[in-house]
């Protein structure tokens, strides 16, 4: 139940909800998945209705994948997959929390460059994926 003191005029601006402002393509992420269960780290390409489009990896395989770009063996690469809706739990943004850091920023300390960089991702007018 939403709290008596925000009105429904409100609740219907950017700054209640937040989502179209903060979660916009080129955006790093986090995807937590169910069915089977597991968490995907990358760059939101799309989001739509029917799903999600990333280039990203199993937060499991992050680090061995930063430890490849740092050692420039790149013995691993990224996937762009799309993710149905009905297995999306939650799409966080890679964030810094007080001491932690975010996964972007651990990339850079190790790499010496941005993550969007090492992705060689297309421009955004290049990105037309549509169902």
């Amino acid at each position: 139940m939403l709290p008596d003191c925000v009105s429904a005029e409100a609740r219907g601006s950017l700054q209640w909800w937040n989502v179209p402002k903060n979660l916009t393509t080129r955006s790093v992420v986090t995807l937590s998945l169910q069915n089977p269960r597991e968490k995907i780290w990358g760059v939101l390409l799309s989001i739509n209705s029917f799903g999600i489009t990333i280039r990203g990896i199993d937060i499991n395989s992050f680090q061995d994948w930063v430890r490849s770009v740092a050692n420039n063996t790149e013995t691993m690469s990224l996937s762009t997959m799309f993710v149905p809706m009905m297995r999306v739990e939650k799409a966080t943004l890679d964030e810094a929390f007080g001491v932690y850091k975010s996964f972007s920023e651990q990339f850079f300390e190790r790499v010496g460059r941005s993550v969007i960089e090492v992705m060689d991702l297309p421009d955004e007018e290049d990105f037309h994926f549509s169902f």
